[in-house]
């Protein structure tokens, strides 16, 4: 099979895993329009429910996240990039500040209430800074013309935007494939929804260096 075919079958693939997860997304985003305070994770967090700024913050990171996953059908297509740059900048722009200035202060407020105790909390603070410095990192560079740089922090903060399917994913693992409590789940979850995604990331990042560096030699 000639490389071409494999970096297409590879897009192919993303883009498969891309539309399934933001589908069942869009699925779970669904199901708290209603406003109901007993569907899904908030049956979990009903000590937390009188506090209006908690409430504040799930139902704005919940209904916001969406849009940063979607950014991934358009920020990482060099067919996009390359014929549609303004297509690129204008999602660019939206992903950008949905992270920055909506989703990353209401998920401080959730990482502040996570369950799973201190270590969970800890994971999830850990997770939200940084979001928030490898997105803004990213407009940095790309301002000062770094754009292998603002690509490879691009990388790493939509990695972390995956964390939102990755958690639900491991959840599902974990609560299926073990028996342990809710609260052990809850704080192991907390770092693997994202820890792996991260050096995931890493991975990628060093591979393109790795390929730049071959073909200068």
């Amino acid at each position: 099979m000639s490389p071409k075919a494999i970096d297409v079958l590879k897009t192919f693939g993303a883009y498969l895993v891309l539309n399934t997860g933001t589908f069942l997304m869009l699925r779970l985003i669904l199901g708290y329009t209603a406003l109901d305070d007993h569907v899904g994770f908030l049956q979990e967090k009903q000590a937390y429910l009188h506090l209006k700024i908690w409430k504040a913050a799930f139902y704005i990171h919940v209904f916001s996240s969406l849009l940063t996953l979607l950014a991934g059908f358009t920020q990482f297509s060099t067919e996009i990039l390359r014929k549609h740059r303004r297509l690129h900048r204008m999602v660019g722009f939206i992903y950008v500040w949905d992270i920055l200035f909506i989703n990353f202060p209401a998920a401080i407020v959730m990482g502040i209430y996570a369950n799973g105790h201190l270590p969970s909390k800890i994971a999830f603070l850990i997770l939200d800074s940084l979001w928030f410095w490898f997105t803004l990192k990213a407009v940095i560079e790309v301002r000062r013309k770094n754009v292998q740089d603002h690509r490879d922090y691009m990388t790493r903060s939509y990695a972390l935007t995956l964390s939102a399917l990755t958690l639900r994913t491991w959840k599902i693992i974990l609560s299926h494939c073990t028996d342990l409590p809710p609260e052990t789940i809850y704080m192991m979850d907390a770092w693997l929804g994202f820890v792996p995604n991260l050096l995931l990331a890493e991975w990628l990042i060093a591979r393109r260096k790795q390929v730049r560096l071959s073909t200068k030699g």
